[in-house]
């Protein structure tokens, strides 16, 4: 099976991140980058796992007024990936606060920079940890989708 960069990403933060507050820093990744080697990952694929971390992060510095009155309106391509369900969840996650409309906005432009035909719910839900990992004042919806992610107990209401 041919691993996908959310594979790795997925990985990387099961592996090396969980217990930690932030994404690994440049000077840590040269090290990462020789284990995800050693773990059979593609150096093309790590590099754009990287390439999307960055990305990541530069949406979450960015921060402009929240509207909460805002509609949501997806592109051909954004419906194409994202599917009815995937749509419907963070529609969901947003409504009960998880997810601010920023957030929403990093998590739809990640998951399009994957470069997958489809993201199915279970994929989306590490798209929505990892984005509120990096977004400074998340803790709490992180800690929320984190449960979520790991306890397949959990349900959303």
């Amino acid at each position: 099976m041919k691993e996908t960069v959310l594979d790795l990403l997925m990985f990387l933060f099961e592996n090396y991140m969980e217990d930690e507050d932030r994404f690994p820093p440049q000077n840590e990744r040269a090290g990462l980058q020789m284990k995800l080697l050693e773990a059979g990952f593609d150096h093309d694929e790590i590099e754009h796992a990287f390439a999307w971390l960055e990305g990541v992060l530069e949406q979450g510095s960015e921060s402009g007024p929240e509207r909460d009155q805002a509609f949501r309106v997806y592109s051909d391509d954004e419906q194409m990936m994202l599917d009815v369900d995937a749509r419907g969840f963070l529609m969901q996650l947003e409504q009960i606060g998880v997810l601010s409309p920023s957030a929403r906005e990093t998590v739809i432009e990640r998951a399009m920079a994957l470069g997958e035909d489809e993201i199915d719910v279970e994929r989306l839900k590490w798209i929505v940890l990892l984005v509120l990992f990096a977004k400074p004042g998340e803790e709490q919806a992180f800690a929320w989708m984190e449960d979520l992610v790991f306890d397949d107990a959990a349900v959303l209401h």
